[in-house]
């Protein structure tokens, strides 16, 4: 794993991925009319669009700890000690988590002139089970759910994300793993309206279904019941099936690649931010701005 002493990755291949990072954030920062207030602005060591490559650099290699992160930053990039001390790179990114989340919107955009959007939920365990009763971590807004794949029960949070056809994921929410995929997918769905949608039977609600078409526009196919009025062919079926396989696909990218299960952050907006970060990264990969 990267976060190991033995580090396999050609350092040629990281320098050109945080080049690339680095032009893309910078072009996107230009954007903004609101900057951070601080005072000796002046004075800082790197500026923004540094931080934030770095910060989208890390979640790309699938680094965890932000303590080994900085270790091989300041050991691999930035060797003439010019790197910020980890406590204060820290903060930055945090405080510049407004920026990251802004850019991966604008970038989710692009989704629009996609085919069609898949919305799923991926359960975000804080926690071993073994654990689960007696957690401290996330105790206002995390609690015990059920994950239906695995048919385990866990304590956590749970990701429902909105991605294209293409794999780019656009609107997404993280609840409570208590809470149901009906509740959250309106508001998923309409952060980045698409006008073709489809879910899983967690999914299936009429009264979503229309109210998602009226007042919106938005289209959202689901697949039936056994014991429902409405009867689908089994050609039907299995090509809703098709369609509805890119959301596990990037599900599995994300948990095996840039370990979004594996997010280690204490505070709500470190935990925001890094979950930004691998999304924007994984949308950059998708959209061949950054070679993986």
């Amino acid at each position: 794993m990267q976060e190991h002493f033995h580090f396999t990755t050609d350092r040629a291949k990281i320098q050109k991925q945080y080049a690339a990072i680095f032009v893309f954030v910078s072009a996107q920062l230009s954007c903004i009319q609101v900057h951070l207030h601080r005072r000796n602005r002046h004075l800082v060591k790197q500026e923004d669009a540094v931080i934030i490559a770095i910060h989208l650099l890390g979640k790309l290699l699938g680094f965890t700890s932000e303590r080994a992160w900085h270790r091989f930053v300041t050991g691999n990039l930035f060797t003439n000690g010019s790197f910020l001390e980890r406590s204060r790179y820290n903060r930055r990114c945090r405080a510049l988590g407004f920026a990251i989340k802004w850019i991966r919107h604008e970038l989710a955009k692009r989704g629009q002139h996609h085919a069609y959007a898949v919305v799923d939920s991926l359960p975000l365990p804080l926690c071993h089970t073994a654990r689960m009763h007696r957690v401290k971590r996330f105790q206002e807004i995390a609690d015990i759910g059920y994950c239906a794949s695995k048919k385990q029960w866990y304590y956590g949070l749970k990701l429902h994300l909105q991605v294209t056809d293409q794999g780019l994921p656009m609107g997404y929410v993280v609840t409570e793993a208590s809470c149901h995929d009906r509740v959250a997918a309106e508001t998923v769905m309409t952060q980045i309206p698409h006008p073709y949608n489809f879910g899983d039977k967690g999914y299936i609600s009429q009264t979503l279904r229309k109210k998602l078409y009226e007042e919106h526009r938005v289209a959202f196919w689901t697949p039936v019941r056994n014991n429902q009025r409405i009867r689908q062919s089994d050609a039907w079926k299995q090509w809703m099936k098709r369609k509805r396989k890119v959301v596990e696909t990037v599900f599995s990218i994300l948990v095996d690649s840039y370990r979004i299960t594996k997010i280690r952050a204490n505070s709500v907006s470190g935990f925001e931010t890094a979950l930004d970060g691998i999304l924007l990264a994984y949308s950059l990969v998708v959209l061949g701005l950054v070679e993986r």
